[in-house]
């Protein structure tokens, strides 16, 4: 069987696929997943190494309740879930708590980062601009560099990331943009958020094996 012809599937479809027993499909979801879920233990302030492990888990977990996937929901926010929880287990809490505030949003607030047409130029630059982000992102507490990671960088809509940190869809604006304001300073807005973090393609091989050898034996 060759994974290519299969790679335009969507999720769901290549979930139905896998429930009827096409098991090695489920490597098109590793890879088409990787560098979200890479992004969410990195912004999380877990190093390389315990990230692939909780990345790990999170395709193990998700292989296991695939059959629980209510497929009119979003797939993407689905297997971030599993890995935010998998992520909360490691660290042993739960630091996400309700937030009430008069502070004014302003939801016309300049993007964080702005698409660069110069692609030559960002491939340049991501480097630094990733090493300058991750410390950056660092020294946020948990609260706003989550929202940060969910919204900015894996692209979540302000209600996907209210439901998975269990806070109110206001407080997501409101760590938003305070997250902005802290990072604003030490980050150029011409580069892109896409750029952080990124699940290199000398990463994604081994790992997306060392997966689906996990997967063959369940």
């Amino acid at each position: 069987m060759t994974l290519k012809q299969f790679e335009q599937l969507s999720e769901v479809e290549i979930i139905n696929r896998i429930l009827n027993g096409d098991k090695p499909l489920y490597e098109i979801i590793v890879r088409r997943f990787n560098s979200y879920l890479y992004k969410v233990g990195r912004s999380y302030n877990f190093n390389h190494e315990d990230t692939q492990d909780l990345m790990q888990d999170t395709y193990v977990d998700a292989f296991k309740n695939l059959s629980q996937f209510e497929q009119r929901s979003n797939f993407k926010t689905w297997i971030i879930k599993i890995m935010l929880n998998n992520c909360y287990r490691r660290k042993q809490k739960f630091s996400f708590k309700n937030e009430f505030t008069n502070e004014t949003i302003n939801e016309n607030v300049t993007p964080m980062f702005s698409n660069s047409n110069n692609y030559t130029e960002k491939q340049i630059h991501s480097r630094e601009l990733g090493s300058i982000i991750e410390t950056s992102l660092s020294r946020l507490s948990e609260d706003y560099r989550m929202v940060f990671s969910l919204r900015e960088i894996n692209g979540l809509s302000v209600a996907e990331t209210a439901e998975m940190l269990n806070i109110s869809e206001p407080n997501v604006k409101v760590r938003l943009n305070r997250a902005k304001t802290m990072l604003r300073t030490e980050i150029e807005k011409s580069y892109s958020a896409e750029e952080l973090f990124e699940f290199n393609l000398c990463y994604c091989n081994p790992f997306t094996e060392r997966v689906m050898n996990i997967i063959t034996e369940l």
